[in-house]
């Protein structure tokens, strides 16, 4: 995984969840309405800008914590916040660094973050309140209670999420099946998988500072993602001409999920994003897919084999028309092989047909 702010930030959190040792120090010092500065991480960074201060080096527990942030200065713990390297250091960051912050324990622990980029975290003794600096993030942490508020109310949105893409998956399938399928339709798709997308991931980020909280809430979104069938990889790989390689795909994917909320209304904002059609395209405009998706719901079905057979025969229709000689003739694919496509292709087409026009 690649080194990003956003990684850095998620990492962080995960060492001061609910549960650890290093939060359940925080939370002391918290209640003991000192105030404390931490820094997770020493290098020659840190080191260049550390002045005075007890070399200490001993196990990273609440109780020391707590101690520890009655003295003026910084505590310096290692990266990941198992042993105490320093304490009662005074951080002289560079004071030509631009902060948001008023407070001279938060000025500097945001500067310290951005010259350094170590995590560090700074607890407020008048606000009551642990604020993480990551680079150039700031994030405040929360008590679980309203976390898990919104956490529990976000899952609702999901459950209603989840269940409108499954009908708009369902209805693409039956529309594929007719070869009535336009760039709105696809759009729509796309669009319902990036709002799940969405509330997933900040429901994921409710799971991560919850720590042991937040159990039941991954368990619960655990439930909800699992089984979603293919991605929008999939989706949009079936629509693009299939010589689009792997990267373009990867970037439409991005350019989707950088449109703004009030953007990812607008189904053709949506179709141009990921290059369904030209800006002045229209939703109207009639899609063939190759067959990707369909086939990646076969169990069983390599991916290899899929890619083979897409290339066989000339769209999805095409494949289903194909009789079991005509799927035998292509490599990789067997007499059972053969009957488990055309049997499986045949009962989705009556499925999606049938609830269709039920």
């Amino acid at each position: 995984m690649a080194k990003t702010p956003e990684n850095a930030l998620r990492k962080t959190l995960a060492r001061i969840a609910p549960g650890t040792e290093l939060r359940t120090g925080l939370e002391r010092i918290l209640r003991g309405r000192t105030g404390g500065l931490l820094v997770l991480g020493f290098d020659r960074s840190v080191e260049a800008i550390c002045s005075g201060g007890f070399d200490i080096d001993t196990d990273c527990t609440a109780p020391k914590l707590r101690e520890l942030a009655k003295m003026d200065g910084a505590i310096i713990c290692d990266r990941d916040a198992t042993r105490i390297l320093k304490a009662g250091v005074q951080l002289v960051p560079d004071p030509s660094i631009g902060t948001t912050e008023s407070g001279t324990r938060h000025r500097s622990a945001e500067r310290t973050a951005k010259e350094t980029g170590v995590p560090v975290i700074s607890v407020s003794q008048s606000m009551s309140v642990i604020t993480i600096y990551v680079g150039e993030t700031r994030y405040a942490i929360e008590g679980s209670q309203s976390i898990m508020a919104r956490a529990n109310q976000a899952l609702q949105t999901l459950e209603h999420y989840s269940h409108r893409m499954e009908q708009v998956l369902g209805s693409l399938s039956s529309l594929e099946i007719e070869a009535s399928v336009t760039v709105r339709d696809v759009a729509l798709t796309l669009q319902r998988m990036e709002m799940v997308r969405r509330i997933s991931s900040e429901i994921g980020w409710y799971v991560l500072e919850l720590g042991v909280d937040g159990r039941l809430i991954a368990l619960q979104l655990e439930e909800l993602t699992a089984g979603t069938g293919p991605g929008p990889d999939v989706v949009l790989r079936d629509y693009l001409p299939d010589d689009t390689p792997a990267a373009g795909i990867e970037a439409g994917l991005e350019r989707l999920a950088e449109l703004t909320p009030a953007e990812l209304i607008d189904l053709q904002r949506i179709a141009v994003s990921v290059g369904l059609v030209e800006p002045q395209g229209s939703l109207e405009t009639d899609l063939h897919p190759h067959g990707y998706r369909l086939l990646e719901g076969i169990k069983s079905m390599p991916r290899a084999v899929a890619n083979r057979l897409v290339r066989q025969f000339d769209g999805l229709q095409s494949l289903m028309a194909a009789n079991l000689e005509d799927l035998k003739a292509v490599e990789g694919i067997g007499e059972q092989r053969a009957r488990t496509v055309r049997e499986s292709l045949s009962r989705m087409a009556e499925t999606s047909l049938l609830e269709r026009f039920m």
